[in-house]
């Protein structure tokens, strides 16, 4: 449904209702404020009311405070219909072994989205994971094959299949949107670099962390933003798509330059944690589908 035409720096962008779930989460409380500055408007949507009170954006979209996993919950009635949805809801992370993610979350989301096409959204843009393509090594397009060894990424790739099913007797685009990894504000407590942080913030003289020589692919969370919302703006973009840098590090030299960044001489206890054994030693994302979209945005 087209509201009505805006225009920014020479681009023509079609201005739309667009539902974010998960709202208030890493990603999502930069998502928001990233779709409102494009002239979209946004129904954010999260279970802790509370928690979308304290997002900046809080008084400048509606927000609905709700569990979509909820069995009860109607689309039409809780939500009316949007252009866009926008579903980055998924909890338990960063707990990527546990079973609820394909004995809770799977149905739930499947449930949700469901309900949500066929209360007539057309467009459906869902983050899937860089853990779909299992232990491959190297760089990884969308053309490779789907090889999940852990129950998150099962969990989302099967949830992709589902919609993929869905669409054969429920027309709408599928945007299926890979994260890879991501740090910044709002990012979870124990992930890396926020421990770092917490480490130099405590004045320690050291940090226990693995060897440092996996090879993995980093964006800003803010960068992440703004290119799922390049997305939600392109629909003929549908499918696959890494979201992604394109270009390895290696975690010790991630952890260095923040560091380096922070003005910190804490020292690096390298080899204190042996390397996790769901992710291979070297991985990162083929960003060449998304590159050439994102120099025209």
């Amino acid at each position: 449904m087209i509201l009505r035409l805006i225009y920014y720096d020479a681009f023509e962008r079609y201005v739309m209702k667009i539902v974010v779930t998960g709202a208030t989460g890493f990603v999502g409380r930069h998502l928001v404020p990233e779709l409102m500055a494009r002239g979209h408007s946004v129904l954010a949507v999260a279970r802790n009311i509370e928690r979308g009170k304290s997002m900046p954006w809080f008084d400048q979209v509606e927000f609905v405070s709700m569990d979509v996993h909820d069995p009860s919950f109607d689309s039409k009635t809780s939500l009316g219909v949007a252009d866009v949805l926008v579903h980055l809801a998924w909890p338990g992370l960063p707990n990527y072994k546990d079973l609820f993610h394909f004995e809770q979350n799977l149905p739930a989301a499947y449930r949700f989205i469901k309900k949500m096409v066929e209360a007539g959204v057309q467009r459906v843009l869902v983050t899937g994971t860089c853990f779909e393509y299992g232990l491959q090594s190297g760089p990884l397009s969308e053309d490779l094959p789907a090889l999940p060894e852990n129950p998150y990424g099962l969990a989302k790739d099967t949830l992709r299949k589902f919609l993929q099913e869905l669409q054969k007797h429920h027309p709408y685009t599928l945007q299926w949107v890979r994260l890879f990894y991501m740090y910044g504000e709002g990012q979870n407590p124990d992930s890396l670099l926020a421990q770092l942080d917490h480490a130099i913030d405590q004045g320690r003289e050291s940090f226990n962390m693995s060897g440092g020589e996996q090879l993995r692919d980093y964006l800003p969370v803010e960068e992440v933003a703004r290119r799922l919302a390049v997305l939600v703006e392109t629909p003929d973009i549908k499918g696959l798509i890494n979201c992604c840098s394109g270009e390895p590090i290696s975690v010790r030299k991630l952890v260095e330059d923040r560091a380096r960044e922070r003005k910190s001489s804490i020292r690096l206890n390298l080899g204190y944690y042996p390397y996790p054994d769901y992710e291979p030693m070297a991985f990162w994302g083929d960003a060449s589908r998304l590159k050439p979209l994102l120099e025209r945005a």
